[in-house]
């Protein structure tokens, strides 16, 4: 076989293996299907097929095969291609049988960790003292918002009942064997293991930033915290009064002005004066809680897209939110999702080269990286500007100054806390990972726990408690929640880049193009590191986030009356297509699609939010 044929059959085995795993990853993960068994098996056959260590020389031979041949145009990019498969296998690869055989044994235990989990159910006690069943989505929003303190508080015991659950089915065996498997490699537990296949460094470079980011942002997060404590006395310490006593009043008044049901359309129309071009992909949107669908939202590509032999494959995209719109808070935080999937999905969209081995979501794609894309997208919705513009009540008022200085007095402070929030998560996973199995009990995991609480977020108890937080849960996510971290870093890195060069970001039709050409369209086949500078023309730097961490309260307010200023001498770009074929759906049933436009999509959706909630 030549090196063209062995390219264009590894694609198209690769098409073949990943397509049925990922729509069993779908039917299960939605909770329209129960075959857990057959999702565990094709998870297997991929993570066979992209572990195959023969692979590896077998790629090198063709890429020798290369060499002797003329350099012309279309070889050079079956090169590139072979290069990047190389790149894959090496990243994926277990050659022993006895590692093989602990991959598919943790698969196996994976699998039903996930199944157990999802038919555990979870209740608070409303305000009429009755017992109501709750997805984590909607306990986490009482926590925030509820007027009600008994309602937060029940919603923060079955957060901590939820660890609980974990630890008694079999997340302590999960550890363990998450670590044979990685010392059965040659690394010292599974968090290196994962920092070294998601990140490309060694965990003593990676804590290098975040120890660093960690002495950036103590002073200010311990201030809040002070701060807050003597304005609203020691209570507001509690884990299921804290957010609510800074937030809750801020995100009620705003509640009116982002319902749900214009999610969508802020979204279309958003993304469209962004530029933003999803390249023909298909995209399946699932939106709304529900009992049995997984409590996190997520976008997976069942189709990578890629150019295969000069002819573009369309992706093929699914993302999830989890939004009860009749809930206060719910809204923002849909819509939040919603664009963050979204940034992911348009990512995922256009990588340009000729290989899917390029355009998925997969090591060596750093998660860092992804995360930048999606959380570039959401923290628009932050902006001021972008609120002005976007967020609107039922009489199609904007929302007011008030409520915007509202939103930054109560947030700003604790935007040091929120970062530290994620960094928790990799100290926690660092330290966890590296205890010896025989010390490895519940009763010391919640201890590290609450330990790493205390010492990272400032309170004895986290809002959000360590061990009901999903990604700890699968393969996929265990040990690269500092993906997020690294990503935010990226992010106002990269925002201030864009705010230096055009002066704004809500609606600027320059963004998107630039984002496909500097971050999107080479994929994988350029790091994290390598697309920051492309963009930028600087390398990775943290310190724009943790200068936004500790502006006061009148330094970012004063940034947000300038973009709301400047909105007055700024024409707006318009709407473009956002050139994707979309489907809404909840489950099985669909509930809008754009096949005739995106504006009768939209009133579709916002029909059936309104009949429904």
């Amino acid at each position: 076989m030549n090196p063209t044929e062995y390219f264009n059959q590894l694609n198209n085995d690769y098409i073949a293996v990943h397509g049925p795993k990922e729509q069993l990853f779908w039917t299960t993960y939605m909770g329209v299907s129960d075959d857990h068994s057959g999702c565990a098996a094709a998870e297997t056959r991929w993570n066979e097929f992209i572990a195959n260590g023969q692979r590896i020389p077998e790629l090198r031979e063709q890429l020798a095969k290369l060499d002797n041949l003329p350099a012309t145009p279309e070889m050079q990019a079956v090169k590139k291609g072979l290069q990047g498969w190389l790149t894959m296998y090496e990243c994926n690869a277990i050659e022993s049988l006895s590692a093989q055989q602990q991959k598919a044994a943790l698969i196996k235990s994976e699998v039903r960790l996930f199944e157990k989990r999802q038919k555990y159910a979870m209740f608070y006690t409303d305000a009429q003292g009755r017992q109501v069943e709750a997805s984590m989505g909607v306990l986490r929003a009482n926590i925030y918002s509820d007027k009600n303190a008994a309602v937060r508080q029940s919603s923060h015991r079955a957060l901590l009942d939820l660890e609980d659950w974990v630890l008694e089915n079999g997340y302590i065996e999960l550890v363990k064997q998450r670590n044979q498997f990685a010392r059965s490699l040659g690394y010292s537990n599974f968090f290196d293991y994962s920092i070294e296949k998601t990140e490309q460094m060694s965990t003593e470079q990676l804590f290098t930033i975040l120890d660093d980011f960690e002495l950036r942002t103590r002073d200010r997060n311990l201030q809040s915290i002070a701060e807050l404590a003597a304005e609203h006395g020691n209570q507001s310490l509690e884990a299921h009064n804290f957010n609510y006593t800074w937030g809750g009043d801020a995100m009620r008044e705003l509640d009116p002005y982002v319902p749900f049901a214009k999610s969508l359309r802020q979204w279309v129309e958003s993304f469209g004066r962004l530029n933003i071009d999803y390249s023909s992909a298909e995209l399946t949107l699932d939106l709304l809680d529900r009992k049995g669908k997984y409590q996190n939202g997520f976008c997976h590509g069942p189709m990578p897209c890629y150019f295969d032999n000069a002819k573009w494959v369309a992706g093929k995209i699914n993302f999830t939110s989890n939004a009860k719109p009749d809930q206060v808070g719910s809204g923002y935080d849909g819509l939040n999702t919603l664009f963050h999937e979204g940034g992911h999905a348009a990512h995922f969209a256009n990588v340009t080269l000729n290989s899917p081995c390029f355009s998925h979501e997969f090591a060596p794609t750093s998660m860092a990286y992804a995360e930048t894309q999606s959380m570039f997208c959401d923290s628009l919705l932050g902006d001021a500007d972008w609120l002005k513009l976007y967020a609107k009540n039922a009489a199609g008022e904007s929302v007011p100054d008030k409520v915007l200085r509202s939103l930054i007095e109560s947030k700003q402070p604790f935007r040091a806390f929120g970062e530290r929030n994620i960094l928790l998560v990799p100290y926690f996973e660092q330290a966890l990972y590296a205890t010896a199995d025989d010390q490895l009990s519940a009763a010391a995991i919640k201890k590290l726990a609450r330990d790493l609480e205390l010492k990272i977020t400032g309170l004895a108890v986290s809002p959000r408690p360590l061990l009901a937080i999903p990604h700890l849960l699968s393969n996929d996510s265990a040990c690269s929640y500092q993906g997020y971290l690294l990503a935010n870093m990226a992010v106002y890195q990269t925002r201030a880049y864009f705010m230096q060069r055009f002066g704004y970001l809500t609606d600027n039709p320059e963004i998107g193009p630039l984002l496909a050409k500097h971050y999107w369209n080479a994929g994988n086949s350029v790091d994290h590191a390598g697309g920051i500078k492309s963009l930028t023309g600087e390398g990775f730097n943290p310190k724009y986030l943790a200068g936004v961490c500790n502006l006061s309260v009148a330094q970012a307010w004063a940034e947000d009356q300038a973009r709301i200023s400047a909105i007055k001498d700024r024409p707006r770009a318009a709407v473009k297509l956002l050139n994707a074929c979309v489907t809404i759906v909840d489950g099985v049933k669909v509930l809008a699609d754009n096949r005739e436009s995106n504006s009768a999509m939209c009133d579709q959706f916002e029909a059936y939010i309104k009949a429904q909630y």
